[in-house]
């Protein structure tokens, strides 16, 4: 089982790095979390190693 990071798009286009090296369920459930928050961020999960999604 590899690890997976939790990225970050905002509204402006820019794809950032929230938080890496977690078991995918944690990944999942942290994506969650900060969709709740309301904010127009995207939030996704992809495994480690894989390159960005453009």
């Amino acid at each position: 089982m590899g690890t997976f990071r939790v990225m970050r798009q905002d509204d402006n286009g820019n794809r950032f790095l929230v938080a890496a090296g977690l078991a995918e369920a944690e990944a999942r459930r942290l994506a969650a979390e900060f969709e709740a928050r309301g904010h127009k961020q995207l939030y996704w999960v992809e495994p480690e190693g894989a390159a960005p999604a453009p």
